[in-house]
């Protein structure tokens, strides 16, 4: 679509947009953040959707940007690069504002910031009754369009500025700046979800879960989730790693902000699968396991990746194949040969994959890790076909890395099913296999 059609095209939804949330009134929930919105929108529908019992929408995918927002809200997808598709769109939106439909009571919307002002802007016009703020670490994703972090996290704020006057905001609280958000939400319900005691809503009692026989293939995670002064047990299945479990907390919060009580939305939950491409646990050939973390990629959450590697315990080797972290601009060396470092601590094997990731192998050859057990590509392919001939039994394989990287295509070449690839991997779609 050309700039000027695009932006036009964008403006007309978000008016109609605008105009659908005025007629139906629906109760709102927006999630935003750095790391894991995707996962928490899908937590926090669970939720919604089993103890409720009301029509519930959430953005699909990670419909997040000024124009999945709009389409979210009307129910409307993506029309990519065929004008007639956004042509009804636009027309499927004037049917929705001038006849009376049948419309979710409860839209969970994730809300994303790409450069300065797009939450500000959304800020405006949507009234928001629970907003959540998940992670916001020091050097977050997309922080190469914005001046500094600190922006980056200002831009986030300003989603509490969303909130009606009777609204929650739902924080992480293990975060430096909850104060900050915190000072920011003055007068507003305010709950908190995270690890340390201090938290409204925390887990804690962490186990990884494994299927039984010999091979001790992981799949899942559990833990003991709090609040309220009372505990529950809690099982997320098809994932692993402590912070994978933070969606789960911030839907418990989203809950307890709604009047609903523990035990029910510990129960809800039990209906959430994590979304693909985040931390999902795949079989790999040759009797491996495969971590895959391929949606996207930043500094924080490739730590908490690699500190999965290390915790899931392989009877094999564990090996990190790491790609670029895109869009971290003047910090992208720095942050790619910390990662290299830490890599070093965490994996058997490193592979890198990209120019930027050659940071990565410094940091690692510098911190200690053999140079033979350090192998760099420069694309997704290459490297997946030649991993593929050395993997080995009980070896555990993390794969992450930013999307313009494509490491699902690596994913592809190492999974036990690749025919299942459709539902099991992130970008399948026609769209996504033509880039």
């Amino acid at each position: 679509m050309k700039p000027f059609l695009k932006k036009l095209t964008i403006a007309l939804l978000t008016l109609e947009a605008q105009a659908v949330i005025k007629r139906y009134k629906p109760r709102i929930v927006a999630v935003t953040g750095s790391v894991g919105k995707t996962s928490a929108k899908d937590a926090i529908f669970e939720v919604l959707a089993q103890t409720s019992g009301a029509r519930v929408r959430k953005s699909q995918k990670s419909f997040n940007s000024e124009l999945g927002l709009p389409l979210t809200i009307l129910g409307r997808p993506s029309a990519w690069n065929n004008p007639l598709g956004w042509m009804q769109n636009l027309i499927d939106g004037l049917f929705l504002i001038t006849f009376h439909s049948v419309y979710p009571e409860w839209l969970v919307l994730e809300v994303g910031a790409d450069r300065p002002g797009d939450i500000q802007s959304v800020a405006k016009w949507l009234p928001v009754e629970v907003a959540v703020v998940t992670r916001l670490p020091e050097v977050p994703v997309h922080v190469e369009f914005f001046d500094s972090p600190e922006q980056v996290v200002e831009e986030k704020a300003a989603l509490i500025d969303a909130l009606v006057p009777e609204g929650t905001l739902v924080l992480y609280a293990d975060e430096s700046r909850a104060d900050d958000m915190r000072r920011r939400a003055a007068g507003k319900h305010i709950i908190t979800f995270g690890f340390n005691e201090e938290a409204d809503v925390r887990a804690h009692n962490f186990s990884v879960l494994y299927e039984e026989g010999l091979e001790r293939m992981p799949i899942g995670i559990q833990a003991h989730i709090t609040a309220g002064g009372s505990s529950v047990p809690v099982s997320v299945l098809g994932t692993a790693g402590v912070h994978t479990l933070l969606p789960a907390l911030a839907a418990v919060a989203v809950g307890r902000a709604l009047g609903k009580d523990l035990p029910e939305c510990a129960q809800a939950l039990g209906s959430y699968v994590p979304p693909p491409g985040r931390m999902h646990l795949l079989r790999g050939i040759k009797g491996s396991s495969i971590i895959d973390d391929t949606y996207n990629s930043s500094p924080a959450a490739v730590a908490a990746a690699l500190d999965t590697l290390v915790l899931v315990a392989p009877q094999g080797r564990k090996i990190a194949v790491l790609g670029d972290m895109l869009e971290l601009g003047r910090h992208s060396v720095e942050e790619h040969r910390k990662i290299g470092t830490y890599a070093a601590a965490c994996a058997d094997l490193l592979v890198t994959v990209g120019f930027r990731a050659r940071d990565i192998a410094e940091g690692a050859l510098d911190a200690g890790l053999d140079e033979k057990n350090i192998l760099q590509y420069e694309d997704a392919d290459k490297a997946g076909e030649e991993l593929a001939a050395m993997v080995g039994q009980g070896d555990c394989i993390l794969v992450k890395g930013s999307q313009s990287m494509r490491m699902e295509r690596m994913v592809k070449e190492l999974m036990a099913n690749p025919e299942r690839a459709e539902d099991l991997l992130v970008r399948q779609d026609l769209e996504w296999s033509n880039r």
